[in-house]
């Protein structure tokens, strides 16, 4: 149900992608209805459906809204169905992971995640500094996130002095910080 821009912008953090995309966008959802991914609230599961060009569909993925897709799996299954169409954008091998980033507060995060924000807000009021990492521009960022998120890349994810919380959970967030909070 992303409208254009938002696919474009997932479409570039990924170095760029050759496969079409569908924006579900107007009329509102109408094929994540029929694809029976739409909340009665009006947004839909985080849904991919991967159909090939005789209309077959051959893969499906649907988890939490918050979730990002692996996208190497992603690749995965398009080489599968068309070897040589579609493929990762060409890097090198990937680098070893990077050193955990010298603060007390590391919040991974994509720039679409709506607790990521949420989190920062948290943060934010309460004076707390942090460094922010896109996981969808830091690969190595993101594989440290799969390791830690039982192979997910689940946003956001939140290093507190090595205590990782998954998801925006305010009670584990305010332990891991030492803060007393009335929720």
């Amino acid at each position: 149900m992303d409208s254009v821009p938002s696919l474009k912008a997932w479409a570039d953090s990924l170095g760029g992608i050759e496969y079409p995309l569908l924006s579900d966008f107007y009329p509102h959802g109408k094929v994540a209805q029929l694809y029976g991914v739409l909340r009665s609230e009006g947004y839909s599961e985080r849904a991919i459906f991967v159909i090939d060009r005789q209309g077959l569909i051959r893969y499906v993925d649907v988890h939490p809204i918050d979730d990002q897709p692996d996208n190497e799996v992603l690749f995965r299954v398009l080489a599968e169905i068309e070897p040589g169409a579609a493929s990762a954008p060409a890097q090198a091998a990937p680098p070893p992971p990077e050193p955990r980033p010298n603060a007390d507060v590391v919040l991974y995060c994509t720039p679409w995640c709506p607790d990521c924000r949420r989190v920062r807000n948290f943060l934010r009021e309460r004076g707390i500094e942090f460094i922010e990492i896109d996981i969808t521009r830091d690969r190595s960022a993101a594989q440290r996130v799969r390791g830690w998120a039982n192979g997910s890349e689940t946003t956001p994810t939140i290093d507190v002095r090595e205590t990782i919380i998954i998801g925006f959970d305010k009670l584990k967030l305010a332990k891991a910080l030492g803060i007393e909070e009335v929720f």
